[in-house]
């Protein structure tokens, strides 16, 4: 059995071709979506859409006059007058979510920034939730049909973690449709190893 000489040895008679560098030949920066519906990586804070307070409330004062409505069958029908007791604290309770529910819209805003979406929701108990693009694995619109009335929808992203999927309600269709562009778009050239 004859040993052949290895080529890359420096030991060997052959010449020893220097290689390019590792990265020659490859792309010089990541590339980035250019879509005419793109929203800028500026990290400049966004807001919700102000239908998503109307619809809030109506859909609230529905349940609110469907409580009131079951409390006074219960009562007047089969004078039942223990239903007061929980009826009141549904009452009160519902009466407290439609007085903040302005102040709590204008908390939620998310923030499109290089690397990251970050989202923000909340008055006393505040939640702020950053999730990199390269993390995403599904951007769904939902809207129900109030909210299409209105023509709002609420963006949800899916990530690996359940801690980190965000909702973001309140946004208008368009917004939310170029929303889910950008975030696809960006998140494809920002994939990474889960």
């Amino acid at each position: 059995m004859t040993n052949s000489p290895d080529p890359l040895s420096p030991d060997s008679d052959s010449p020893i071709t220097s290689d390019p560098a590792p990265d020659a030949g490859t792309y010089g920066a990541i590339l980035e979506p250019r879509s005419a519906n793109r929203l800028p990586l500026d990290g400049a804070w966004q807001q919700i859409s102000r239908k998503y307070v109307t619809v809030q409330l109506i859909s609230h004062g529905a349940l609110l006059l469907v409580v009131i409505a079951a409390a006074l069958i219960l009562w007047l029908v089969l004078h039942q007058t223990w239903v007061w007791i929980p009826a009141a604290v549904a009452i009160v309770a519902i009466g407290w979510t439609l007085a903040i529910l302005p102040r709590q819209a204008r908390s939620i805003g998310y923030q499109l920034r290089t690397d990251d979406l970050v989202f923000r929701r909340g008055i006393l108990w505040q939640r702020m939730v950053a999730v990199p693009y390269g993390r995403m694995q599904l951007v769904d619109i939902t809207h129900g049909p109030l909210d299409r009335g209105f023509g709002i929808a609420q963006l949800k992203l899916v990530t690996a973690a359940a801690a980190t999927g965000v909702t973001i309600p309140g946004l208008s269709q368009q917004a939310a449709e170029r929303l889910r562009d950008t975030l696809i778009a960006v998140a494809e050239t920002r994939r990474t190893g889960l």
